[in-house]
């Protein structure tokens, strides 16, 4: 019998092992398909992803905030509901530099106020340790109606966020205490219901739920803000919702209409190239996070919370709560 020499048996393996690990790797590093927010009547409503790819989802239904680890399939608690009286949470977004979650907290408003019900419970703009989930900051919306709704933080630290019951953008300023008007009403089309807020460069993106418009607000030296301008764009966007910034000059939307779609929208001066990369989103596109080259479109199913009128029927129970994979490519 012929032996084979033990340096080759060594070489075999070590090629083993190589590849075992590069495979292991290749696993580990491959997105999942879809990630599972589990439990019942989570109803989430923003997502966002840190710099380790980790992906946050705010849930309005259980005033918490989930976080699914780099890689995994399924989220987990990471702001436990009731954490420093955490309400129902709408717009998430992760600030690595300053090693931030910030989350808009209110009381969700579809619908008038039903007889007997308290108060609304004032919008709050809440800041959260990125790693830990720990709370840092509670700073709240200097006037009533408001629906903080989304969040997006500038080149020079400074948050700002959507309300959109006040059809404003608010600004709380890099070290402050509290916010202030950064954009107001006037500047916008009545009953705008602004939502998704990006930025890119020197300029603040916001779009607007109700009117199915995207404006365009320049950042000043001083850090005011310019006049807002619509962007006008070359395929009508209808109910735009969560919107993130990708790349240096294009935005990825997600719109409620025509069953739910997602688009890379191309941004030239105030003019906006849009591409749809993706449709068929029926329980209600909400939000959009990137991790690497991979977009999860985030479905709420907020038809579920709304109560059924006297003698009708019922929503249907929800689904799974999940964020879907795309490929997107590089910016």
């Amino acid at each position: 019998m012929n032996r084979i020499p033990s340096r080759h048996l060594r070489m075999t393996a070590a090629c083993l092992v190589s590849f075992a690990v590069t495979a292991s790797l290749a696993q580990a590093a491959s997105p999942p398909a879809e990630i599972v927010i589990p439990g019942e009547k989570i109803f989430p409503e923003s997502t966002t992803s840190g710099p380790d790819g980790s992906v946050y989802f705010g849930s309005i239904g259980q005033k918490m905030i989930f976080r699914a680890k780099p890689g995994a399939a399924t989220a987990e608690s990471f702001v436990a509901a009731g954490t420093d009286n955490l309400q129902s949470v709408f717009g998430v977004f992760a600030d690595a530099k300053s090693n931030t979650l910030y989350a808009c907290s209110g009381t969700p408003a579809f619908g008038p106020p039903q007889p007997g019900a308290p108060p609304p419970t004032p919008a709050t703009l809440r800041a959260f340790d990125l790693k830990t989930g720990a709370p840092k900051g509670t700073y709240a919306f200097p006037s009533a109606p408001s629906l903080c709704n989304d969040i997006a933080v500038g080149p020079d630290g400074s948050a700002y966020a959507t309300d959109t019951l006040g059809n404003q953008v608010l600004r709380l300023k890099k070290g402050a205490k509290e916010l202030d008007v950064w954009v107001a009403k006037d500047s916008f089309a009545p009953n705008a219901a602004l939502d998704g807020i990006s930025v890119l460069g020197k300029r603040v993106i916001v779009n607007a739920l109700g009117a199915g418009k995207l404006y365009s607000v320049p950042l000043e030296a001083d850090g005011k803000a310019g006049k807002a301008e619509e962007i006008t764009l070359d395929k009508a966007v209808q109910r735009p919702d969560g919107m993130r910034s990708f790349g240096k000059s294009s935005l990825l939307l997600v719109d409620a209409a025509n069953g739910g779609e997602l688009s890379k929208i191309t941004l030239t001066d105030n003019t906006g190239k849009v591409d749809t990369i993706k449709t068929g989103y029926s329980d209600g596109p909400v939000a959009v996070a990137v991790v690497g080259t991979t977009a999860y479109v985030l479905e709420g199913q907020l038809s579920g919370m709304r109560r059924a009128p006297a003698g009708g029927a019922e929503a249907p129970p929800p689904k799974p709560f999940k964020a879907t994979a795309v490929e997107v490519g590089k910016p």
